[in-house]
């Protein structure tokens, strides 16, 4: 029986003009058989279900699971994806982002030992409403990550964040924009309890859509950081780190 090494969790909501392209990233890999994809729509009312049918009609060997209903939001549904999920690993690729190359899973999985492997991460690509190639993603991932490394900020993106699921805790719902870095720091503080983590430099793992949620509510999403921050390195810290962020913006200029 071939291993199932990763459950691709991807949440629309009328998502017809963007998701075609995160579709074909998934079904173009050379390790496909390896991967499930988990499909959670906010009951869609454009054509985002006519192209999900579509999809598994085309792929009827690929592990395809789909549930359509209203939710309480991106993270709700993110939830429902995780209690769906039956690979070793997880990944969420929101409508609109793809995996960066048709080989990028073979890279990743094929001829390792992930046995005691917690979490793997790596770069990301900008890209804009039509996929084209925008930037490289301004925080890069450091060669040792560890959820301390989150005081810095967001410096791997959700999509090209790896986790084991035996790590997995649901998304904290308090949180409306941010709870993926919450999640993250979650995750990075059981992995280093036993586990190994596992940086991959190249290929790129994601391209990633510049225009999301949280970009559209910067202001909001980066409030409950804050309060996030205050919660897993304390208040004074915090501050101070906070402090250190304007001093060194000063310093550039």
């Amino acid at each position: 029986m071939v291993p199932l090494y990763l459950s691709v969790i991807t949440v629309t909501y009328n998502a017809e003009k963007t998701l075609q392209r995160t579709l074909e990233s998934v079904e173009r890999q050379s390790f496909v058989s390896c991967v499930e994809h988990i499909i959670i729509d906010g009951a869609s009312r454009d054509g985002t279900l006519a192209l999900v049918e579509a999809y598994r009609e085309r792929n009827p060997e690929m592990r395809i699971i789909v549930k359509s209903e209203r939710d309480k939001g991106i993270y709700d549904a993110m939830n429902k994806g995780l209690l769906a999920a039956s690979g070793t690993f997880v990944c969420f690729l929101n409508a609109g982002d793809r995996l960066h190359c048709d080989s990028l899973l073979e890279s990743v999985f094929s001829n390792r030992d992930y046995s005691r492997v917690g979490v793997i991460y790596g770069n990301t690509d900008i890209v804009d409403d039509e996929g084209a190639f925008l930037s490289h993603r301004r925080l890069a991932p450091p060669e040792k990550l560890t959820w301390r490394s989150f005081r810095d900020g967001m410096l791997v993106c959700h999509q090209s964040f790896y986790a084991r699921r035996e790590l997995c805790e649901p998304y904290d719902l308090r949180y409306r924009f941010s709870a993926d870095f919450d999640w993250c720091i979650r995750v990075m503080e059981k992995a280093e309890s036993g586990y190994t983590l596992l940086y991959m430099r190249e290929p790129v793992f994601t391209d990633y859509l510049a225009e999301g949620v949280t970009t559209r509510n910067r202001m909001k999403s980066l409030r409950e950081r804050f309060r996030i921050m205050s919660h897993h390195y304390g208040l004074v810290s915090t501050l101070l780190y906070h402090g250190w962020f304007v001093v060194r913006l000063l310093l550039k200029h």
